[in-house]
């Protein structure tokens, strides 16, 4: 059933302390919190839910922790726990009075980031809308962009044949387990001690003795996939739950470290694809490729990131500008004159190809476009930040629905940062003005 909207009472409370008696209203999350358009934002939401049932969680609240969480770069339980001790949290998420306990549950996050799905563009657009509300982006920010490609790293390990092996193994045995398949022989020890030896002789240089670790390995995910095929056979309900996962086991077991074409390198996240940046710190990263807009002039505010997608299935750069630009306008509302693009992208196919610069060429760039294309590398720095101060280093949500939804609450997050920096900027201005009618022999040493 559709969320009850928030109210508030604005009365009193005999044993609670409201939160705007305790707490600076003039606070950067405070300020935020007043431009956000809620309704608009609930309003988008509700045709996800059915008109029976009980009531879900109010809108403002779990989006509101939402965006703390990738303002702030912390995890679920992270921005669960900060909730409880911060009243600035609360306030931002609709609470009127100070709480001492969380009202709901971690996992309530997790389900609302499967629910919204593609609708979390629109918290991509609501940022955007709240900064040239405020004043930090400008309309004419928005007709000339700059675009690049980015990797999102995954949570897994390094892939080594060995642990591969060894994931597969301990994956069907407990599936195995939850289902009731009776095994003949788990391999379970066996296979740990092999895997550790593995890694040892390798380390040691010790290839021969690497190898046969590596057959023992294969020959024991060999038996326990057959032995499963033969004790599901005739049962379509564990046929269909065993198929995904002896397909993939079956793949492990089958690839070699040096073969063309498709490999498996993770077995609990097979999206994971293998990209090479020319890293000399890391020729290879296991990850899924992203693709970032930002505004090619500096705004008032910063640069801010216009567009932000994930590119599964590791697509030429070139190949996915023209969809990328589309997007971007629809996005903005505003059509873009010019996008600069690095030496990835020749060979696009944007509709209209005059409008693209490529970085390094040099037939109709003089002037003012001689000056934009120089500013095409500004975008890396901003890639860095959605890296270091969001979650755009590592990416912990699960399948390609968890990549997309990274990848854009990564970028709501980085818009969001450069508000807050805004107005506290706004602020220490205004401040800094009213200091020679203030007669307070201490200068104000904070924005507040």
């Amino acid at each position: 059933m559709r969320p009850k909207k928030h109210r508030t009472t604005g009365s009193n409370d005999l044993f609670r302390s409201r939160l705007d008696q305790i707490i600076n209203m003039r606070h950067e999350l405070v300020l935020l919190a007043g431009r956000v358009d809620w309704d608009w934002i609930d309003g988008e939401i509700a045709p996800l839910y059915s008109d029976n049932g009980r009531p879900g969680i109010a809108t403002r609240f779990m989006i509101g922790l939402l965006l703390l969480k990738h303002i702030y770069g912390l995890s679920d339980e992270g921005v669960c726990e900060r909730w409880v001790h911060d009243p600035y949290f609360q306030f931002f998420t609709g609470e009127e009075f100070f709480q001492h306990v969380f009202p709901h549950e971690r996992s309530d996050l997790s389900h609302w980031r499967k629910r919204l799905g593609d609708k979390l563009e629109r918290l991509l657009a609501e940022s955007l809308r709240v900064a040239h509300a405020s004043g930090a982006l400008r309309s004419q920010d928005l007709k000339r962009v700059t675009v690049d490609t980015t990797v999102q790293p995954k949570a897994i390990s390094f892939p080594t044949d060995a642990k591969l092996l060894h994931a597969a193994i301990r994956g069907l045995n407990r599936l195995a387990r939850k289902h009731g398949v009776r095994l003949r022989q788990s391999y379970v020890r066996v296979a740990k001690s092999a895997a550790m030896m593995a890694g040892r002789y390798a380390h040691a240089k010790q290839f021969n003795r690497h190898q046969r670790q590596l057959r023992i390995l294969r020959s024991r995910l060999g038996r326990i996939i057959r032995d499963i095929r033969r004790k599901t056979e005739g049962q379509a309900a564990l046929e269909g739950a065993f198929a995904l996962p002896l397909s993939r086991a079956t793949q492990i077991g089958s690839q070699q470290q040096r073969q063309r074409g498709w490999k498996l390198y993770s077995f609990h996240a097979p999206e994971v694809e293998c990209i090479g940046k020319g890293k000399a710190a890391a020729p290879y990263e296991f990850c899924v490729k992203a693709s970032i807009v930002t505004n090619n002039q500096r705004a008032p505010g910063g640069l801010f990131v216009l567009h932000a997608c994930s590119l599964p299935d590791n697509p030429y750069d070139g190949h996915t500008l023209r969809n990328v630009i589309e997007r971007t306008e629809s996005l903005t509302g505003c059509p873009i004159e010019r996008a600069y693009v690095d030496k990835g992208y020749r060979g696009h196919d944007t509709q209209n190809p005059r409008r693209v610069f490529i970085s390094g060429q040099k037939r109709g760039v003089f002037g003012v476009i001689k000056r934009e294309l120089r500013r095409r590398s500004a975008i890396e720095p901003i890639i860095g930040h959605m890296k270091n101060e969001g979650h755009l280093g590592r990416c912990y949500l699960k399948g390609r629905a968890g990549d997309a939804a990274n990848v854009l609450l990564s970028a709501v997050g980085h818009n969001l940062r450069r508000v807050l920096a805004w107005l506290r900027d706004l602020l220490s201005l205004f401040l800094l003005s009213l200091w020679p009618t203030l007669n307070c022999p201490v200068q104000p040493n904070s924005a507040y």
